[in-house]
């Protein structure tokens, strides 16, 4: 397989990325011919999955416009995936030109494309990081040196949660970033869940077998264990709720039905 210009050296291009298959999902082109097979092979069970990949960015952009709404200008975006247009800095600086925003993620193509599209902007960085290790992220200079975590911050976890098995503690990753944020903080979360989805669990499953081939699994949630990652903040109404309910810019009834699979929610900490 020839490597792109764009990938960078050292990287395994025949392994399949969670972060270059939503690149796919959404239609980018910084994704492999392993990514989009894979991809592919998601899509024969669940033909939806794009919608649910455009609902997860439209909520995030509704979530980051709500959260400088609410004064917040500083956004941490970890598990950001590659950027793609709308994201977090387009939608945070057209509210607020001031807006600062750190974009983390473990996979070398998203920081390596995130560096470039991001390059002459003094306000937004792309960093490596992983959710599984918070504290490092929390302690990065390149993280520090952009944001003051003394003040409020929205931290994002879109899509990238259910990417964390529990013998990893993802609720203890979700509390060291929540302790770490000042009074006002925000996150921003959207989960997996079997509830909610157009087929039967055990087809769904199958989508869940095509992640764990590619060695990074996907882990169905509930509603309830979903909402324990928001435990220390107060919820911000509607509360916990599949995506396109949460705040729409239209009718929710409008919505392709794969939309609705899974849960998206905001919380403050006070």
């Amino acid at each position: 397989m020839e490597r792109p210009a764009w990938a960078p050296q050292g990287i395994d291009i025949t392994m399949p990325s969670v972060s270059r298959i939503y690149d796919y999902y959404l239609g980018g082109s910084h994704n492999f011919e392993v990514d989009r097979d894979a991809a592919r092979r998601a899509m024969e069970v669940m033909p939806g999955l794009p919608k649910i990949m455009q609902a997860n960015r439209a909520f995030m952009r509704r979530a980051v416009r709500f959260a400088v709404d609410q004064g917040i200008d500083q956004f941490l975006d970890i598990g950001s995936g590659i950027p793609t247009f709308g994201n977090v800095h387009e939608i945070a600086q057209q509210a607020n030109p001031d807006a600062r925003v750190v974009y983390v993620d473990h996979d070398a193509v998203a920081v390596a494309h995130g560096r470039a599209v991001l390059e002459g902007n003094e306000k937004a960085i792309a960093v490596a990081g992983d959710l599984r290790k918070p504290l490092d992220i929390l302690g990065s200079s390149e993280v520090n040196g952009l944001l003051d975590l003394d003040r409020p911050v929205a931290v994002l976890l879109v899509a990238v949660l259910h990417f964390v098995e529990d013998a990893y503690d993802p609720c203890t990753a979700v509390a060291e970033l929540r302790d770490a944020t000042a009074p006002g903080s925000a996150i921003v979360l959207t989960h997996a869940s079997y509830e909610g989805m157009q087929i039967p669990a055990e087809q769904a499953g199958q989508v869940v077998g095509v992640y764990k081939d590619i060695r990074n699994p996907l882990i169905m949630r509930s509603r309830d264990e979903i909402a324990r990652f928001f435990e220390g903040y107060d919820m911000v109404e509607p509360g916990l709720v599949p995506m396109p309910r949460w705040r729409p810019e239209t009718a929710s009834e409008e919505e392709d039905p794969y939309a609705f699979s899974g849960y998206a929610g905001v919380g403050r900490r006070a």
